[in-house]
């Protein structure tokens, strides 16, 4: 009855301590996750978690996850090895380019954990911001990008991480923070805060403000914490990630609201040579980014490839 998916399902629901964040994680419904549970703790006849919030592991979901925390490591770096030994040991290298400024904010610990997988790859950021990523890539200045879309591209295989939603910033006490979402004819009136990137990289003027003829008053800044800042000081309104602003918001620096009654989400792709696409390295990096996405990263969502 026991099998690899069964400890991932145990050390995904002690990890997230919710159905819904696990199921998440695990690119399942909450429904396929909760029968999973179930059939298990029917399969030993005892209670595996406390359906309490957040979930907390009962005495026999310990003895699992202990063994899950034993045998999941020891199974991926077993797979690894082989998949370098399929590729003669051959080191690899990851020069990472990324075209929004918010990236960084859960690049780094994804970084961070692949390198423990495979020390032997060098990884390095190509600096700067890139408004035109995938030309990297042509020109062999890049090995993989992170793009918000996929389009066509001849040698180019893009692998989806997650979805987003944008939130619309206001300092406390704004008037629309009255409304329960805003609209484009929400922004015609206050000076809009955005990074320094061209519109068809900002989703709330490409896909919202152009379509209904709003052209509010700009203003740029280069780093997250200037924009919020700028919001809380009543400057004007902004458009960020709901990752991002969450901290900000659990202090009550500024108020957030949905963008649109179904509210405006965003994706995140890889994007990387075919040639490359198909490496183990390759591909555990991508799996790495969006497993440790979904481990830190609030309100994110599975994106279909």
């Amino acid at each position: 009855m026991l099998t690899l998916k069964h400890l991932r399902v145990i050390e995904a629901l002690n990890d997230s301590g919710s159905l819904t964040r696990a199921a998440t994680r695990l690119h399942l419904t909450q429904s396929a996750l909760s029968h999973q549970l179930v059939a298990l703790e029917a399969h030993y006849g005892v209670a595996l978690f406390e359906r309490s919030r957040p979930l907390r592991a009962t005495p026999a979901g310990v003895r699992l996850l202990a063994l899950a925390q034993e045998v999941l490591p020891i199974i991926e770096a077993a797979t690894r090895d082989l998949a370098r030994l399929a590729e003669d040991n051959q080191p690899g290298k990851l020069r990472i380019a990324v075209e929004c400024h918010t990236c960084y904010d859960w690049l780094m610990p994804g970084m961070d954990a692949y390198r423990a997988h495979w020390p032997e790859v060098e990884m390095d950021l190509v600096g700067g911001f890139h408004t035109d990523p995938l030309a990297l890539l042509h020109e062999d200045k890049a090995d993989l990008v992170i793009v918000s879309e996929t389009a066509r591209h001849k040698g180019v295989t893009f692998s989806p991480l997650f979805r987003y939603e944008m939130l619309a910033l206001m300092a406390t006490g704004h008037p629309l923070a009255a409304k329960a979402y805003l609209t484009a004819r929400d922004f015609a009136h206050d000076p809009l805060i955005t990074y320094p990137a061209p519109d068809r990289l900002l989703d709330v003027v490409r896909r919202v403000l152009k379509p209904a003829g709003v052209t509010p008053e700009r203003r740029l800044a280069e780093l997250t914490i200037a924009i919020v800042q700028l919001v809380a000081s009543r400057k004007g309104l902004a458009a960020l990630p709901a990752w991002a602003v969450q901290p900000f918001l659990e202090r009550g620096y500024v108020v957030a609201r949905p963008i649109g009654k179904k509210g405006l989400w965003s994706g995140l792709y890889t994007a990387a040579r075919d040639s490359d696409a198909s490496r183990a390295f390759h591909r555990d990096f991508v799996d790495t980014l969006r497993e440790q996405a979904f481990m830190t990263l609030p309100g994110i969502e599975p994106l279909a490839s």
